[in-house]
């Protein structure tokens, strides 16, 4: 089963999406069976802010986040997750997307 969720940022939408991609930042924000395979790399579309997450190790989990413009000069950030077990994707996808909002404040405030 796949679980949607969305979120408002603030922060532009390409600071969103670069924070979403960084490798470095995956283990801060990805559910651990996405960055479990070692490497955090997702597959990206940069033309439409899209970016998805596969696992080798772990079949049936995957993400996907779409990043638009929001009010203010925000953005808007839309999560497909799957593989959570017992039908848990819809609190977790609210979590991740909570652990990337994090990342993103921690990005804008960093040197």
């Amino acid at each position: 089963m796949t679980a949607r969720a969305q979120r408002g940022m603030s922060a532009p939408p390409e600071v969103v999406f670069s924070t979403a991609t960084d490798p470095d930042r995956a283990a801060a924000w990805l559910p651990e069976p996405l960055r479990s395979d070692g490497d955090s790399r997702p597959e990206v579309d940069t033309g439409d802010l899209r970016a998805w997450w596969r696992s080798d190790s772990a079949p049936g989990w995957s993400a996907e986040i779409r990043v638009g413009p929001a009010d203010a000069g925000g953005a808007r950030v839309c999560l497909d997750l799957a593989g959570a077990a017992g039908g848990a994707e819809a609190g977790l996808a609210d979590e991740t997307l909570a652990n990337l909002a994090r990342e993103v404040a921690d990005n804008l405030t960093a040197g």
